[in-house]
């Protein structure tokens, strides 16, 4: 299976959204990222990751102009997409995980796939899976694809759970990955 990766947002042009604390969605993104595509590439899969504020030649930095995320992973032609955030909504109280996804039935099993994982192995508060067809990489691409909202970073509970447990929640992604490539594929 062929698993195209999307570490949210851009360590270089924008962050995402941010704790009090200094610590950046891009970042906390990328390393999650870097984690699942390794679980992922030992599972046997085939992996491409690309964090990139270049979604679909939308960026409007110059050095961003050789790839765009959503043209990259249909090229490719991936089987599957997942992009990894950290949520935020101001308030610094909600807290939780949740998958969103839009388009097919398929995109909705990933989803759940990985929401399962992700709550039952890490105990987050479970938000469940929402669709939403607003999302660029969710209605632009050409395969099942989900995005995770592993927590919430403006949150400090689960901003400290993030930082304390990067693994934990690429391990789980990544067997929620594997866990639709047994039911679905």
């Amino acid at each position: 299976m062929k698993v195209f990766i999307n570490p949210g947002h851009d360590r270089d042009h924008d962050p995402g959204a941010c704790n009090w604390d200094g610590t950046h969605e891009a970042d906390i993104a990328w390393e999650i990222g870097i984690r699942v595509k390794e679980y992922l590439d030992a599972a046997g899969c085939e992996t491409m990751i690309l964090q990139s504020d270049n979604l679909n030649w939308d960026s409007s930095y110059d050095d961003r102009q050789d790839a765009a995320v959503v043209p990259m992973a249909n090229d490719w032609p991936a089987d599957v997409f997942v992009s990894i955030h950290c949520n935020a909504c101001g308030s610094h109280t909600a807290r939780g995980t949740e998958v969103e996804s839009y388009g097919s039935e398929a995109s909705d099993a990933l989803a759940q796939c990985i929401q399962s994982q992700i709550v039952n192995s890490i105990g987050t508060v479970d938000r469940g899976v929402k669709q939403m067809p607003q999302l660029l990489v969710l209605r632009t691409t050409d395969m099942p694809s989900c995005l995770v909202e592993t927590a919430f970073i403006d949150n400090d509970e689960d901003c400290q759970l993030l930082k304390d447990n990067i693994d934990a929640f690429a391990a789980a992604i990544a067997r929620g990955v594997t866990d639709y490539e047994c039911q679905c594929l």
